[in-house]
């Protein structure tokens, strides 16, 4: 300090007053520098938070949706962060706890103490923020895959509703048409607690579960919704069927009646080998009418009762019982006719064969000079077994039945000989 005189007091005598240079302006510079450190900390810090906040609800939202071990990995990870992260937080609170900016003796030592450590501890923060977004970067794809399934979640619930809510509008329409839907009303109510847990809502449940629950309700009430919106027409086609079905039974039966006269008519032409295996041909046709006849009642007792499946169910066996009654009346006449028509005329049988297996032998013979045995010995031995069946009609009381019976066994044998020749030929053998 350099001293001044500025004068003299009363008595005469000189004051010397030292002047102050410039330490105060130096002592403020300090003050600003460390206020600027510790703004510029704040900011890191409240960035380093934000950054944290955003991060922390990305991690639930990936653990709301995704248990999977890459989830399960974030999220010890985020946790082992977040630990970090406290702990430069916490030094950076010690660090402006230590330091007074505003106190008035502040010393410029102190300040520029503060200063040093204030910078520090922003560093500090700045670095923990840049790993928390390399850590943010690096969940990317965990965190697309979530928002996806979140995305589908509230569209997935209110389609459950809306379904849900059409099957019961649909199955309120056919009670008001006067039809019984007891097993699709079962089925609806089996759904409300399903409904329950969706609005219970994902937090209770999970993301997954509850787009999982939502797409089920969802399909099963489609398809009550579908059945119920059916059900008039079906019942509409029961009906029809119940009638199309006591006509043919009727017919069928009448049909059966005439089976006697047939088999009197084979019995009085031809011998017993052509016509033994009808024999039971009219007490089987009549027992199934009958039947037919009892299962076409409880059918329609079913139908009237509106047990669908039941009444489904009968005509099925409804239509069994009169396609073998009809398969067996329409044998009878069907062997009468042949029986005539090869008795009067063999040989029109023999052509036809002897056409087969010579179709079978030109193919055999095709580009070659000799045949091949495998193809050439079955067709040899049909040439002798149709000789054989047609000799055997000289006797006094032929079986016509079994000549028609052979002679369509040797066409059959003409017949595979040609598919095996196409198929050599085909595999280039």
């Amino acid at each position: 300090m350099v001293p001044t005189v500025v004068g003299g007091d009363l008595r005469g005598e000189s004051v010397t007053v030292t002047t102050a240079r410039s330490w105060w302006r130096r002592g403020d510079n300090h003050r600003a520098e460390a206020q600027a450190a510790k703004d510029a900390a704040s900011q890191a810090f409240y960035e380093l938070d934000t950054a944290q906040r955003d991060l922390e609800i990305s991690i639930e939202t990936i653990t709301a949706v995704d248990d999977s071990p890459e989830a399960r990995r974030a999220l010890a990870g985020f946790r082992s962060l977040g630990e970090q992260i406290d702990q430069v937080s916490a030094a950076y609170i010690a660090t402006v706890d230590a330091h007074d900016l505003d106190r008035d003796e502040l010393e410029s030592s102190a300040a520029a103490r503060a200063r040093t450590e204030l910078t520090k501890a922003k560093d500090e923060l700045d670095k923990a923020r840049a790993e928390l977004e390399r850590f943010s970067a690096g969940l990317a794809p965990l965190l697309g895959k979530a928002e996806t399934q979140l995305a589908r979640l509230a569209p997935a619930v209110e389609r459950a509703r809306q379904s849900l809510l059409a099957a019961t509008t649909a199955l309120d329409g056919v009670r008001a048409a006067g039809l019984k839907a007891d097993a699709l009303a079962a089925r609806l109510a089996a759904l409300a607690p399903e409904l329950t847990k969706l609005n219970e809502g994902a937090g209770r449940h999970g993301v997954q579960e509850t787009v999982r629950r939502a797409d089920e309700v969802r399909r099963k009430s489609e398809a009550v919704r579908t059945e119920a919106e059916r059900l008039p027409e079906q019942a509409r086609e029961l009906d029809k069927r119940l009638v199309s079905l006591r006509t043919r039974v009727q017919a069928l039966g009448n049909r059966a009646e005439g089976v006697e006269p047939v088999l009197s008519e084979l019995r009085r032409r031809y011998s017993v080998e052509c016509w033994q295996d009808l024999q039971q041909v009219p007490e089987r046709a009549a027992q199934a009418v009958r039947q037919a006849d009892t299962v076409l009642a409880e059918a329609r007792r079913a139908r009237d009762e509106q047990r669908w499946p039941d009444a489904t169910a009968k005509l099925a066996t409804v239509r069994a019982l009169m396609d073998d009654v009809d398969g067996a009346v329409s044998a009878a006449g069907d062997r009468l006719r042949r029986l005539n028509e090869v008795s009067k005329d063999p040989k029109a049988e023999v052509e036809k064969t002897r056409f087969a297996i010579r179709d079978a032998q030109r193919l055999a013979m095709q580009g070659r000079s000799t045949p091949e045995p495998r193809h050439a010995r079955p067709l040899d031995d049909a040439v002798a077994r149709l000789d054989r069946a047609l000799a055997a009609l000289e006797g006094r009381h032929p079986d016509y039945w079994a000549f028609l019976t052979e002679t369509a066994a040797v066409r059959e044998t003409a017949n595979r000989v040609v598919a095996n020749i196409r198929e050599d030929r085909a595999a280039g053998r």
